[in-house]
């Protein structure tokens, strides 16, 4: 399977995963699956309670306390923004990455 397949593949799984069957994540839920799919020592030492309640604020847009898969997308579409202009210096705008 192609990289990009892949990729695809693994958002998809995780979320179903973690959602446990609902289509939505709890912030418990999206904790225990960042705290499991995130691999970078780095990244896994700044994650704490705090974070998630903004994450969560963040990225609920309907305010129904949880994260739908859209709404998580929207989160994975930012954070490959991020690291996209982490890597080589540019930034689309209009990518709503703000």
């Amino acid at each position: 399977m192609a990289r990009i397949e892949n990729a695809i593949k693994a958002l998809v799984d995780a979320f179903v995963e973690h959602s446990n069957g609902d289509g939505k994540l709890s912030k418990d839920e999206l904790m225990n699956m960042m705290k499991k799919e995130i691999q970078n020592p780095e990244i896994k030492a700044k994650l704490c309670s705090a974070d998630f309640d903004k994450a969560m604020e963040r990225m609920d847009k309907d305010r129904d306390g949880e994260i739908n898969f859209r709404e998580f997308m929207k989160c994975v579409c930012c954070m490959a923004c991020r690291c996209y202009h982490k890597k080589t210096g540019m930034c689309q705008e209009d990518a709503g990455c703000r």
